[in-house]
């Protein structure tokens, strides 16, 4: 299990990393010998100690975020809430997984899912014209890995966002799957 920490306004202490990691490799115990790699985020702001745990396993992404008045606290809380994911849609995960797998093997060759796995956002050459020009305060870079929409809705409740964007295996085209006000999904596919 690989495992990076950062903190900020706060010397991440050794035994701080340690028990972080050691918690966090608790994780491990769900995704029997997935290869692992975890991102520990420690802020403190004022007297609020904040963890953001951010795990990629085997093409999956979990991610929890805690907040108390002690970092260890925080630390515990966060993982309870990892564990807890997990626990829901262990199931899910198990055979989206297993089928990812299998996919990948029998309709990809490895040239076309190196591809498709290093497919990134990149940053245009863009001038905004001069009625309204956005402030974008924060860009991101992530890999678009090949899945169906279902699965891709399961990644977005994961991490907890609105909206995810994904590689569809079916068509091989960028789609993004987003949260509706009702409590259901929609899918937004392209259309040239």
């Amino acid at each position: 299990m690989k495992i990076m920490t950062y903190g900020k306004h706060i010397d991440v202490t050794p035994a701080l990393k340690d028990y972080a990691a050691e918690k966090v490799s608790k994780l491990s115990k769900y995704f029997q010998g997935a290869p692992i790699e975890a991102h520990i985020s420690f802020e403190v702001e004022k007297d609020r100690h904040i963890v953001e745990v951010t795990a990629y396993i085997d093409g999956l992404i979990l991610r929890g975020e805690e907040e108390t008045h002690d970092m260890y606290v925080s630390i515990d809380g966060v993982l309870e809430k990892l564990e807890r994911q997990v626990r829901k849609y262990k199931t899910k995960i198990k055979k989206k997984m297993i089928e990812r797998k299998q996919e990948l093997r029998e309709e990809y060759k490895e040239e076309r899912t190196e591809k498709i796995l290093n497919n990134g956002f990149e940053e245009d050459d863009y001038e905004p014209n001069d009625d309204y020009e956005p402030n974008i305060v924060k860009t991101k870079k992530f890999a678009i890995k090949p899945m169906d929409a279902k699965e891709a809705a399961m990644q977005m409740d994961l991490l907890g966002h609105d909206f995810f964007v994904f590689s569809n295996a079916k068509t091989e085209e960028v789609n993004v799957v987003y949260k509706r006000k009702d409590g259901n999904y929609g899918l937004i596919e392209p259309a040239f």
